[in-house]
């Protein structure tokens, strides 16, 4: 394939991905801990909208929801739910014991 661009943001190894229904792209890295999102205009991803910040591990998972909402999932063993209109953090969900190295979500429930 073609290379399009390169998203530069993260200042550490980016480990997982996730593009909502409208085109807009998540990242996250393992280190940092931060989210990174672009918006995608004519097939590319390349205008950065904003970082978002709260988890204190790195990011490994990310899942959007059916009402658009971003959840990431971090090797702090929690869960982060922000909305995904304008990042806005709306609660993190705990629990886990471990990193969260997985998400999905079914219509209005997230699964992890």
């Amino acid at each position: 394939g073609k290379l399009l661009g390169i998203l530069e943001g993260h200042f550490a190894n980016v480990r997982s991905l996730a593009v909502a229904e409208d085109g807009t792209l998540y990242s996250g890295s393992f280190d940092d801990g931060a989210v990174q999102v672009w918006r995608g205009e004519n097939g590319r991803h390349e205008v950065h909208l904003r970082t978002l910040y709260g988890h204190t591990g790195g990011i490994r998972s990310f899942a959007i929801g059916s009402k658009g909402n971003v959840f990431s999932g971090s090797t702090d063993t929690t869960v982060r739910v922000w909305s995904g209109h304008d990042g806005t953090h709306l609660r993190t969900l705990a629990g886990h014991t471990a990193c969260v190295l997985a998400l999905a979500t079914s219509r209005d429930k997230v699964y992890s």
